[in-house]
């Protein structure tokens, strides 16, 4: 039987019913219509229930989805979709400031970063923050200072928690043979491809082109994944990104956000302003913010004149100030400097923000994004691992602050060979021609990007 992850009707009420009580709807009448035909939950971490629901709940998911997106929103004005409104409510958004490209080598240590980060959190993607702890002690990197292995781990430890099934047979130490495949690389390689065929002018329809040609579907995941199928049912953006689509605040935009601040050193508004035309394929408000952040503070950090304080900074004055994600950010922020122990400030995170969001969530990802580069002074090693550490979406975190601080060590060699070498300089895809390239091939081909309007 085919169970097709993140979008079953019946799996995606739940996630909406979650979504409406964050974005200021009152959802407790639906919930309890849902709840009184017999209704599930939604899934708590996979993309699918195990069993179909009927055809009636089927329908009524359905039915249910639509009236839940007509229900009024008391937070419209503090959190824009817009990007007009939204420039309108930043008093602060940047100006840009001239300075030459970032170079090819700042550029592979980016690209390098990201894939570094990833790797190091593939083989706990899922896993509760206590498993991710428990695994790394067993194996004396607690601290997290290198990649997880499974060498020295109890059996009994790793039947109670086992590694992501997807990954481990290539993210454990061990196992790592080059750079495997990931969406979390896979975006940025198609937005390489959207910059090459459209400019940095490209629109979100064109967005949408390139991922028709070049992305299979079977590579998308939560909010993507709605969009791609609200796309073939003949939707056109930014519709594809509301309807039906309860993961439009979740993590997926940010992790497509870094090619747009490679390619604009020192204009993080022309960053953010490219990422929100990528973005609003899929997302709304707090998910395209989180998108705009990265990229803003990626621009500055390709600037290789900002410390990572004055990138997050910037990043922060492209997101409405009275935002979910805003205030997450600053207070990870803020918790950041206040306590010498990370772990203390991953426990105060997760109190705030475990309950009440999916661990693909953007509020709390961003969030711990922040708060492990702060942490870490921009430091290569104690960022990824701090990322990593925190939990959530584990990959993700470590891809985008791997991304960040890459760029700030400003060369490959800067980044320790401990980290690198396994890389080979080879990254597996199946986005386009990439399949096996260079990292400083790939490096090329950004700083190419970077020239071109």
């Amino acid at each position: 039987m085919l169970r097709l992850t993140w979008v079953q009707p019946e799996d995606l009420l739940g996630h909406e019913l979650r979504q409406a009580s964050q974005d200021g709807r009152e959802p407790k009448a639906i919930a309890a219509r849902w709840r009184a035909a017999g209704g599930p939950e939604a899934p708590a971490t996979a993309g699918a229930s195990p069993t179909p629901a009927s055809r009636y709940l089927r329908q009524l998911a359905e039915d249910l989805l639509d009236e839940l997106a007509d229900l009024p929103s008391t937070l419209t004005d503090d959190e824009p979709t817009d990007l007009e409104k939204i420039r309108a409510v930043c008093v602060d958004w940047p100006k840009p400031s001239p300075t030459s490209a970032a170079s090819h080598q700042r550029l592979e240590a980016a690209w390098l970063g990201r894939a570094t980060g990833c790797l190091l959190g593939k083989p706990v993607e899922k896993l509760p923050l206590e498993a991710i702890r428990r695994l790394a002690e067993a194996t004396g990197n607690w601290p997290l200072t290198t990649y997880f292995t499974a060498k020295g781990v109890p059996e009994a430890l790793l039947e109670e928690h086992p590694w992501n099934r997807r990954s481990a047979t290539t993210s454990l130490a061990e196992n790592i043979d080059g750079m495997p495949e990931d969406d979390d690389l896979n975006y940025p390689l198609l937005n390489l491809l959207l910059l090459r065929r459209h400019g940095k002018a490209f629109t979100t329809t064109d967005v949408a082109r390139v991922w028709l040609d070049e992305l299979p579907a079977g590579r998308t995941f939560t909010a993507e994944r709605v969009a791609y199928r609200n796309l073939l049912t003949g939707l056109e953006p930014p519709h594809t990104a509301r309807h039906r689509n309860p993961f439009r605040e979740w993590i997926g935009a940010l992790i497509r956000a870094d090619v747009h601040g490679w390619t604009n050193p020192g204009d993080p508004a022309a960053a953010a302003e490219q990422a929100h035309r990528d973005a609003t394929l899929t997302h709304t408000a707090n998910g395209v913010y989180a998108a705009m952040f990265a990229a803003a503070a990626i621009a500055t950090a390709a600037t290789g004149t900002a410390d990572v304080h004055t990138c997050l900074r910037t990043g922060l004055t492209v997101v409405p100030p009275r935002s979910r994600l805003a205030r997450a950010v600053r207070q990870a922020i803020e918790l950041a400097r206040e306590h010498a122990d990370f772990d203390t400030v991953v426990d105060a995170l997760h109190a705030t923000h475990a309950a009440g969001h999916h661990w693909v969530h953007a509020v709390p990802n961003t969030a711990l994004i922040a708060a492990a580069l702060t942490h870490a002074d921009g430091d290569f090693t104690g960022s990824v691992c701090r990322a990593v550490s925190g939990g959530w979406d584990t990959d993700s975190n470590g891809a985008t602050a791997g991304s960040v601080a890459g760029l700030l060590a400003g060369h490959p060699a800067a980044l320790p060979d401990r980290w690198t070498a396994p890389l080979k300089n080879r990254l597996s895809t199946s986005v386009g021609d990439f399949n096996g390239i260079g990292f400083d091939t790939l490096a090329h081909l950004t700083h190419r990007e970077t020239h071109r309007s």
